[in-house]
């Protein structure tokens, strides 16, 4: 499946005219292969330098910067003072994401796929003529397993 997503990935680089470096390809990779994570640009350089001993953190902060353009990756600020990053959804049609949940406890961030505003965006559409292209939501609680730790907190 990585190798699918890979290939897509390769397309899209191609289309849009750039090459589809070893380094390029080994950030999307190490994306792709953890995609509940949401990675640092440090983070992603020490996955890539299993591989690839001799990149530099400033090639992998070039290509990281250059893939979030295209929106093959996106940046994420979860509030914790890093800038953050996962695969991102090139052939969607508005630049949508996927919302995050974050416990305030453990520190732990769940993505939610469920898009439950597009009413809202619908509703400001038809009632101020506000197309909106973009949001970001973030929830802050406790996740399952520290409610269960702390006796069902539900602040």
């Amino acid at each position: 499946m990585i190798e699918d997503q890979l290939s897509e990935f390769r397309k899209l680089l191609k289309e849009r005219g750039l090459k589809t470096t070893s380094q390029r390809m080994a950030i999307l990779k190490v994306l792709l292969s953890q995609p509940e994570c949401h990675l640092t640009a440090e983070e992603i350089y020490d996955l890539v330098k299993k591989d690839w001993p001799d990149i530099g953190l400033a090639t992998v902060y070039r290509n990281i910067q250059l893939l979030s353009e295209m929106n093959l990756i996106d940046k994420l600020n979860l509030d914790d003072g890093y800038v953050r990053y996962e695969i991102g959804e090139p052939n969607q049609k508005s630049h949508h994401h996927h919302h995050h949940m974050i416990c305030v406890s453990c520190g732990k961030v769940f993505a939610f796929q469920e898009d439950l505003l597009d009413n809202l965006e619908q509703k400001i559409e038809q009632t101020t003529g506000f197309v909106v292209s973009n949001h970001e939501v973030k929830l802050y609680g406790h996740c399952a397993e520290c409610r269960k730790k702390d006796g069902a907190k539900s602040e």
